[in-house]
């Protein structure tokens, strides 16, 4: 007898891949609402030229995314964005992003970096366009 096999969510990929673009661009797009507009939170930094650079394309980037809109270039930019964050900002505080305060980062990274290899999924401006 076979085990548990999820089969049953095979024919939902597509769809749940554009979930997870639109999940993930919405939640970072947040990040840089933070930083420019002081929504839904204030940034608790100041910008600096980094953080300025970072919080346009986490809100260009992440709109970009959530429409899914020349969404394989987008997501490899916003890929080496996170990247980035996580080696400057966050591994010179230890090895592990549960303890360095990476996760976020390092999540970001490799969905988009998916993302970029994927497509944006059937729910985008891209497959509508025929562009994927």
């Amino acid at each position: 007898m076979q085990l548990l096999q999820m089969t049953f969510l095979r024919r939902w990929a597509p769809h749940l891949l554009s979930v997870l673009r639109i999940m993930s661009a919405a939640t970072f797009l947040t990040h840089g609402t933070m930083k420019l507009f002081a929504w839904p939170a204030k940034f608790p930094y100041p910008l600096n030229g980094m953080l300025y650079t970072a919080a346009v394309l986490e809100v260009v980037g992440g709109a970009l995314l959530l429409l899914g809109l020349f969404s394989r270039p987008v997501a490899f930019v916003l890929s080496g964005l996170m990247a980035c964050a996580y080696f400057i900002g966050h591994a010179g505080r230890g090895f592990f992003p549960v303890m360095n305060g990476g996760e976020a980062a390092l999540l970001f990274c490799f969905a988009f970096l998916y993302i970029a290899a994927a497509g944006p999924g059937p729910w985008s401006v891209d497959a509508a366009t025929g562009r994927d």
